[in-house]
């Protein structure tokens, strides 16, 4: 009984494994159709408004510390101590 139960699990274990197997297959098919399926160029524009969107972020962070910094260094309360 107890090689039954063994044998069972063990082709239980193989099926999870097709399946989990066949899952991944399908998965790398999609992401390869829709690799094809997208224009050339979008994957370069989508880069191009992510680079531009960090370094717009950048830019106004030193924006905000050149202002905190002058700030300081005048005597008057910060921009940001002034907005909470």
């Amino acid at each position: 009984m107890c090689t039954e139960n063994i044998e069972q699990e063990a082709r239980e274990a193989m099926a999870q494994q097709r399946q989990q197997e066949e899952h991944l297959k399908q998965s790398m098919l999609s992401r390869s159709e829709a690799e094809v399926n997208t224009p050339p160029g979008s994957h370069i524009a989508e880069e191009a408004r992510e680079l531009m969107i960090e370094q717009r972020q950048q830019e106004e962070q030193l924006q905000q510390s050149m202002l905190s910094r002058s700030a300081a260094e005048v005597g008057l309360p910060s921009a940001e101590s002034s907005q909470d």
